[in-house]
């Protein structure tokens, strides 16, 4: 049964259908300074190497780095990162970390999934990953070209349920939640492709903001445009749920989001 469904048409179905925003390059861009937050918390880093496993040895393609979540703190284990992404917001903070940081051995390219990668020269690397990054309409294709860029090992870091998104914030604006596809559908169509994909899982709880400002921002941020009535609604919302503890505001409610890391050794067959 399974491999009669065609899982890449049942992803480009369930992504034209789900209710969160729908950014191009340009978004992220816009998007790329208030994401310097996620290069400051390291705890996503450090659950994904446990994973991971770095070797010094290693050369990566980190393809969807953002803001260098992965990229910056895997530099120092490894050999050498290539920090692809689309949005070239995101690569000038990679690159203005680097310059900080005396980092030597990232170099940024501007890719997207939709782009030639032989035709541009992508060339192979030991290790690829795509870490919450898959945002294409051709799941397969996405798959063919990060599989055909690895030598030894490919890693997918993909939702499960609703992913990072606040079901209550949703709830509260009278809008419905649908995210898109999650890991299994991803795990399906690897089992398709004749590829015996590990999983492994990353915990992931609602962080703190700095202040209500930020926390209205962030929320906006995942919801999209608002009108009158729904920015007011997500303002009492704030007033009702969001509490001061541990020198940090937060939710009175845990936020729990789990993560799937899909992941396969090119030189072993399950």
């Amino acid at each position: 049964m399974i491999r009669a469904i065609d899982w890449s048409q049942v992803w480009k179905e369930m992504r034209a259908g789900r209710t969160t925003v729908k950014r191009g390059a340009e978004g992220w861009d816009e998007r790329s300074s208030s994401t310097r937050s996620l290069i400051r918390d390291d705890t996503y880093a450090r659950d994904f190497f446990e994973i991971m496993k770095p070797q010094q040895e290693w050369t990566i393609l980190d393809m969807g780095c953002g803001p260098g979540t992965l990229a910056l703190p895997l530099a120092p284990l490894v050999a050498h990162v290539t920090a692809a992404d689309f949005a070239k917001g995101m690569l000038d903070i990679v690159a203005e970390e680097c310059m900080a940081r005396g980092i030597q051995n990232i170099t940024v390219k501007r890719l997207s999934w939709e782009d030639d990668w032989q035709a541009l020269g992508v060339g192979r690397y030991d290790v690829v990953i795509a870490s919450r990054s898959l945002v294409t309409d051709d799941l397969r294709e996405a798959i063919i070209k990060l599989d055909s860029t690895a030598r030894q090992k490919v890693f997918i870091v993909t939702i499960v349920g609703d992913g990072p998104y606040d079901r209550k914030v949703f709830d509260a604006l009278g809008r419905s939640l649908s995210p898109g596809p999650d890991y299994i559908c991803s795990y399906n169509l690897l089992y398709q492709m004749g590829i015996h994909a590990r999983v492994d899982y990353i915990e992931r709880y609602g962080r703190g903001y700095e202040s209500p400002e930020d926390a209205f921002n962030s929320m906006r941020w995942m919801v999209g445009d608002m009108t009158p009535e729904e920015t007011e609604k997500l303002g009492t919302f704030i007033d009702q749920h969001l509490v001061f503890d541990r020198g940090q505001w937060m939710t009175d409610y845990e936020r729990k989001s789990l993560w799937a890391v899909l992941w396969w050794d090119k030189g072993i067959s399950c």
